[in-house]
């Protein structure tokens, strides 16, 4: 299915096609649950950037080049893209949360800590 997000303001909007049943992984890691990022890995061409490419500021957290794409009116971080040859090369992730009309309330989750699964790939 393609859904329609982007950050709180507005100014950032992209359109996502995924399969919301497969979405049900959670990172605890505090990069991710302090702005309540519940991430969606998708392909590159799954994922289109409708406006905001100009708001966007790019916070790169680590040398393996995860850019967390902040809108820089609003600090929303509502996708990030990346390319990691271990999980299979170049993607995006995007907010489940910053999707517009996406129904959240039954999709069985599986926590995950992100950072110490980052510490273990390096």
């Amino acid at each position: 299915k393609t859904y329609v997000g982007g950050c709180d303001c507005g100014q950032v909007r992209y359109q996502v096609e995924l399969n919301l049943g497969a979405c049900g992984e959670r990172c605890i890691c505090t990069r991710c649950s302090t702005p309540n990022y519940w991430g969606a890995l998708v392909e590159p061409a799954a994922f289109k950037l409708l406006a905001g490419e100009d708001c966007l500021n790019d916070y790169t957290t680590n040398a393996r080049g995860v850019h967390h794409l902040v809108c820089k009116h609003c600090g929303s971080r509502s996708f990030c893209r990346g390319d990691i040859p271990e999980i299979g090369g170049a993607y995006v992730t995007v907010n489940l949360n910053c999707l517009f009309d996406a129904d959240l309330s039954n999709l069985p989750i599986k926590y995950q800590d992100g950072h110490r699964q980052h510490q273990e790939l390096s």
